[in-house]
């Protein structure tokens, strides 16, 4: 019969390459994870990890241990959730990551009507530039833009964001209006963290390396100064869009505006999501209707 004392506390520390942070997933004590781990190594007569001061790796063994303990575990996890959970009100904690100005804009009044909708879920929304390991740092969804990065996480596409290339009425009368991509050269072009923009010419990306007299890592400072007729930005539609409705921001050089984006929810792999996740990405989904090509 199979022994299953230690293969809990082995899969988590696998995944989070450190006893402590295993300890703190798991609620017990780093002794107690130490404690069923090498009881474990000694029942199958060998080194599952490499143990130095700085950190934990799998050996090759561990390695492919791992493998089969995380499929045998994801199976009992979702035969329970198919017995007690399936058919439930979603409820529960939700924590969630995703970028600040995105999250304030456009995200954080959805989940807020998620929550009328369904009162008996906590929402824990955490808004932050800084790309999260929501596996090691117990998130359940992360919102991301963008293209994504090779990842071990599940990924479910929700909408789409446009990059749009816009300047005020103001600047365009005083500098004129650029029509080609090589007349940016002569343009004060307004820069986030990046010296270059993202195009599309003749169906193949192209970047083009920009200059000008404001350097910015927020959006909402250069669409502050482009509103008073600074210069020209390049910045996604959630920053942009009511002033392009308005008439405060004219859009730009249309014909050569780059492939439409993805934002993504990112999830730690699971056959079956919570009622909870479940219902949150199919509402996400809806709400956030993409963008037309």
């Amino acid at each position: 019969m199979m022994q299953w004392e230690g293969v809990v506390e082995f899969v988590a520390v696998a995944e989070l390459q450190s006893f402590t942070a295993a300890a703190k997933r798991l609620g017990i004590s780093t002794a107690q994870v130490s404690r069923q781990v090498s009881a474990l190594e000694a029942r199958l007569s060998t080194r599952l990890f490499h143990r130095t001061t700085r950190r934990v790796t799998a050996t090759e063994a561990g390695q492919l241990y791992y493998q089969h303990c995380r499929q045998v575990l994801d199976s009992l996890e979702e035969a329970e959730r198919l017995i007690t959970d399936l058919q439930q009100t979603p409820k529960g904690t939700i924590k969630l990551t995703a970028p600040i100005t995105y999250g304030e804009r456009t995200l954080a009044p959805l989940l807020n009507n998620f929550l009328l909708h369904y009162p008996d879920v906590t929402l824990d929304l955490h808004l932050s530039n800084r790309v999260v390991d929501i596996v090691a740092e117990g998130f359940d969804l992360a919102i991301r833009l963008g293209t994504l990065e090779q990842s071990r996480l599940m990924a479910k596409r929700l909408s789409t964001r446009i990059q749009y290339v816009c300047a005020s009425p103001a600047y365009l009368s005083r500098c004129g209006t650029p029509h080609s991509l090589t007349e940016l050269d002569h343009h004060n072009c307004l820069r986030g963290n990046q010296d270059y923009w993202r195009f599309q010419e003749n169906g193949k990306a192209r970047t083009v390396r920009i200059t000008g007299t404001l350097r910015s890592s927020s959006g909402r400072a250069l669409v502050d100064a482009a509103l008073k007729g600074i210069g020209i930005i390049q910045l996604p539609d959630y920053y942009v869009q009511s002033a392009l409705d308005a008439g405060r921001l004219i859009a730009l050089l249309d014909h050569y505006q780059p492939v439409n984006e993805g934002i993504w929810a990112l999830y730690p792999h699971n056959r079956h999501l919570s009622p909870k996740i479940r219902h949150l990405l199919d509402y996400l989904g809806k709400a956030l209707k993409p963008a037309p090509s």
